[in-house]
């Protein structure tokens, strides 16, 4: 649910803050005011395309803030854990910024975005129905979408499984066109992977492997130097010559351990050469310990620089480091596998693509079964709700019909019919629905799906254009209907529409100098009276446009009452 909306700087509108409540909310104003502009600023902080045409003139950017409350178990919640956003008391905070440089700034609680996940997450949070929305009904290609979505429970999970064999048998397919396409070329490079992958599988590289082989190298090939260093560090401590190094120090220390009894100090600088003599007699003892452990290995040196050969060889061939050489050996074994592993003819490969089409067949046969049975579920909740909009002799339906061959979805194409008098046949939706029928169709269909989709908020765009009477008042008590299940934002010029709401808001256009600006303020109870009758009569607000609205309003809280 939408709970406060900040903007700044956006359009005409140089600072606005509002706060939204659940159940339905209303937005009214003369045309032009900017009713329009505060959905769109909705849309951009749920991911809408963002324009420097957006920015207020004069402003260096615009600014627009949007608090969000989400439930747990929302769908947008396993997005949010998926990206590593925390989400914290159940609140989402999105914040975005278009700039005159053309910098796009977007922080979802706190994190750096980009405009493409935050339409992945906004696709969750807002559903913005304009009045040009029912064209999606106009698109024959969307409407199997839509009867997936209408049983998204039981369809989902299958259509996930059809996918995997579908993509299984689409790759499949491809490596075997390929193959028939340039048979010498499919052999020299089956050839060239081969003999790639199996001299990386020989070598068998270990990343890190590298260092610690020429660091051993090192040490092999100064075999000598280190052992006449050793000889001589231990021949300086503790060698077979007087005065050596410990003999000094020792003579040093029995000198001071006469006096360390005189004073404190005595005994402090006979302590520390103490220690220093112990330790230096520890470090020749393991300097005679490690230079007569030392041996010089031949072999292991000519192994250890074959090796190192052998990983220079590769890394020129096929990356700079160790890392680069297994992501190319990684890459071939893939390409190799997609091939059909390298050791596959042309007919073994078919009969792969054989089984894989068989059985993403026989996942496109299960969706087809449960397209079949949502198909009728959907034309009845259809028929109930397009009755409840006076609608009630049109007859909606779902024509499936099966492709030839497999596609993105199965096999099935969809497409809405209706009957929109009784003795007609039923005809395409697209040929023969006007607009205000499509409206009502749409508007059917949000009422069925907003109890499922798990949307934070819905928003109408002036949706109830072109309707009037009976029909504008059941359009009212329909969008009233989904805003039970989900927070509704509505723009409306029908008072029908407005009588219904939970909360009315009022959006003015006033020149303050010589800047248009907009502004918007919640009504009270008498303000929003006046409202409605105003859209009932016009500016001239008269007693009994006045009872008449009243009557409005309270026929439509006795209503949601009942």
């Amino acid at each position: 649910m939408l709970q406060e909306l900040s903007i700044q700087n956006f359009a005409i509108i140089p600072k606005l803050n509002i706060s939204f409540q659940p159940g339905m909310t209303v937005l009214t104003g003369e045309t032009g005011a900017g009713k329009s502009i505060i959905i769109d600023a909705v849309g951009l902080l749920t991911g809408g395309r963002g324009s420097q045409d957006f920015i207020r003139e004069g402003a260096d950017k615009a600014v627009l803030q949007g608090l969000i409350d989400v439930e747990p178990d929302q769908p947008v919640v396993a997005v949010l854990n998926e990206l590593g956003i925390p989400v914290e008391d159940n609140q989402l905070l999105i914040h975005r910024e278009l700039q005159r440089s053309g910098r796009n700034v977007i922080r979802v609680n706190g994190s750096l975005v980009n405009a493409a996940t935050l339409k992945a997450i906004g696709q969750h949070l807002v559903d913005i129905h304009g009045q040009n929305e029912h064209q999606e009904l106009m698109q024959v290609e969307r409407h199997l979408g839509l009867l997936d979505e209408f049983a998204k429970k039981t369809i989902a999970p299958v259509a996930q499984k059809y996918q995997k064999a579908y993509e299984n048998y689409r790759s499949l397919e491809t490596a075997f066109h390929k193959r028939q396409a340039d048979e010498q070329a499919w052999a020299q490079r089956l050839d060239m992977l081969s003999f790639q992958s199996k001299e990386l599988a020989d070598a068998a590289l270990v990343d890190g492997e590298e260092e610690a082989l020429e660091a051993e190298y090192q040490e092999l090939t100064n075999f000598q130097d280190v052992l006449e260093a050793l000889s001589k560090a231990y021949e300086a401590l503790d060698g077979d010559w007087d005065n050596n190094g410990l003999e000094t120090i020792s003579t040093a220390m029995g000198t001071l351990e006469d006096i360390e009894e005189l004073a404190p100090k005595y005994g402090k600088l006979t302590e520390a050469v103490r220690g220093a003599y112990y330790e230096l007699q520890e470090a020749a003892s393991e300097i005679m310990s490690v230079r007569d452990g030392l041996e010089f290995d031949a072999e292991r040196l000519r192994e250890v620089d074959d090796r190192l050969n052998l990983i220079r060889n590769l890394e020129r061939k096929y990356g700079a480091t160790i890392a680069d050489v297994l992501a190319h050996q990684e890459h071939v074994d893939s390409e190799l596998a997609d091939m059909g592993g390298g050791q596959q003819s042309a007919a073994e490969l078919a009969e792969q693509v054989e089984e894989a089409e068989r059985v993403a067949r026989q996942y496109a046969d299960k969706l087809h079964e449960l397209r079949e049975k949502a198909a009728k579920q959907l034309a009845k909740k259809i028929h109930e709700q397009l009755a409840d909009l006076y609608m009630e002799k049109a007859v909606f339906s779902v024509h499936l019909t099966a492709s030839a061959t497999l596609h993105t979805a199965g096999y099935d194409l969809a497409e809405f019919y209706i009957q929109t008098n009784p003795g007609e046949g039923a005809k395409p939706l697209v040929k023969i629905a006007s607009g205000g029928e499509l409206s009502r169709m749409m508007l059917a269909m949000k009422t069925i799906f907003s109890r499922e989709q798990g949307i934070t908020s819905i928003i109408f765009d002036e949706v109830d254009t072109g309707v009037s009477g009976r029909v504008a008042q059941a359009i009212a008590e329909k969008i009233a209907v989904i805003g039970r299940y989900s927070q509704v934002l509505t723009i409306t010029h029908l008072p029908q529409v407005a009588a219904v709401a939970n909360h009315h808001y009022f959006i003015q256009k006033r020149v303050i100098g010589d800047r248009t600006e907009t502004s918007i303020q919640q009504l009270t109870d008498e303000e929003r009276v006046d409202e409605v009758a105003r859209m009932l009569s016009g500016d001239e607000l008269t007693d009994a446009a006045k009872e008449n609205a009243r009557d409005l309003i309270q026929r439509a809280v006795a209503k949601q009452t009942e």
